[in-house]
């Protein structure tokens, strides 16, 4: 695929998230592999007028894999769109018409710059990286309804699907903690949609740094201190609609409770720090 196409594909996605608008389908031809995937986010984050703040990390089925054998994909997260909770309902945007989810979190946040020129991360080498842990829930939401369906090519086309990230408390000292220590419940307007926590992600948590961290270096990305790390859905992908609540219940660590709304037109400015 040629520059212009793969940048078409990125206006495309860009002006309906902008729009806060749905699409009809793929606009162009899906990227043949994740590389070029990644090129097509490259263009979009470019356009976007904001900073990307950290990644949301989703996990690849096998049968979806490519030969970059990944068994992840990331996708931004930006500035204007990191909610702190304060305890009382908060509110995110969803594309009426498209894609739109909930997923309990755990995330990392770095407390110091990852080596810009190392390459490959173990999940060992990964949990010794000064970080900190905080609750969270990602808002998984597309202007493209079949987004998840299409496969993770597209998905890394268009922001890997993320469209915010609403952060909670602190969980201390995370490194010396099991994984199974870390457990939590999604519920969608009062009913229990899912159950898990850190041992949901398959390999768990330091797999899922680690990841972020190696994939983020070779595409001249390297992560550095303040970066977010959205590990992965903890107790699943839970669909909502505009109007809907989620609660999100961890054990030990409080719960984060939302609404969700109908996604509107952003303003043309440009809000780069």
């Amino acid at each position: 695929m040629e520059a212009p196409e793969l940048a078409a594909i990125a206006d495309s996605f860009v002006s309906a998230r902008r729009q806060g608008r749905a699409l009809p389908g793929f606009p162009g031809t899906i990227p043949d592999d994740l590389v070029t995937a990644y090129q097509v986010q490259d263009h979009a984050i470019a356009q976007w007028p904001d900073r990307v703040v950290g990644w949301k990390v989703g996990f690849i089925a096998p049968e979806r894999r490519d030969a970059s054998g990944d068994e992840r994909l990331l996708g931004p997260i930006f500035a204007r769109q990191v909610k702190l909770t304060t305890g009382s309902q908060e509110s995110f945007q969803v594309f009426a018409g498209g894609f739109g989810a909930v997923e309990a979190e755990y995330v990392l946040r770095l407390d110091a710059d990852a080596p810009a020129d190392k390459t490959h991360w173990t999940p060992e080498e990964a949990a010794a990286v000064p970080s900190t842990l905080f609750t969270g829930m990602e808002v998984a939401s597309s202007p493209l309804a079949t987004i998840n369906q299409l496969g993770p090519r597209v998905v890394v086309s268009d922001f890997g699907n993320n469209n915010g990230l609403v952060m909670g408390v602190e969980i201390p000292d995370w490194a010396e903690r099991s994984d199974a220590s870390l457990t939590c419940t999604t519920s969608i307007d009062g009913r229990q949609v899912g159950k898990g926590g850190a041992t949901t992600l398959p390999g768990g948590l330091r797999a899922a740094f680690a990841f972020a961290l190696s994939r983020s270096a070779r595409r001249g990305r390297p992560l550095k201190a303040g970066d977010l790390i959205a590990t992965g859905n903890a107790t699943g992908i839970h669909d909502i609609l505009p109007g809907q609540q989620a609660l999100i219940e961890f054990d030990g660590h409080g719960s984060i409770a939302c609404v969700a709304a109908a996604a509107t037109p952003k303003d043309e400015g440009d809000w780069r720090a």
